[in-house]
């Protein structure tokens, strides 16, 4: 068995949530937000078996996209070693972030 993990924009759980649930994977939902913008995110937790991962990656690769958003200069300014920018700086964002772990002892009560 393994432990998926998968942190998704805000814009994307929804679709993706409902694809994984389509596929018969059962999924655990958690609001979360990013450190860097503070933006909203979505943690989306499964066990599935192993021979199973590829599958629900695919699923996560297909239903999250990467996107391009113009951050606050305020924000910018703030980390250290930057400088005052004058206008927005647009960053680029992945469309999901995935950990997978193994997973030694589960059960569903």
């Amino acid at each position: 068995m393994k432990l998926v993990y998968s942190i998704v924009h805000d814009e994307d759980s929804p679709r993706l949530l409902s694809e994984l649930n389509n596929h018969n994977f059962s999924v655990t939902k958690l609001n979360s937000t990013g450190g860097f913008l503070r933006s909203g995110n979505t943690t989306l937790i499964t066990v599935v078996p192993a021979d199973k991962v590829k599958q629900v990656l695919d699923i996560i690769r297909k239903n999250s996209s990467t996107r391009s958003v113009a951050i606050n200069p305020n924000v910018a300014s703030a980390l250290p070693g930057a400088t005052y920018l004058p206008m927005p700086v647009e960053v680029t964002l992945s469309g999901a972030t995935v950990f997978v772990t193994p997973v030694e002892y589960f059960e569903k009560m």
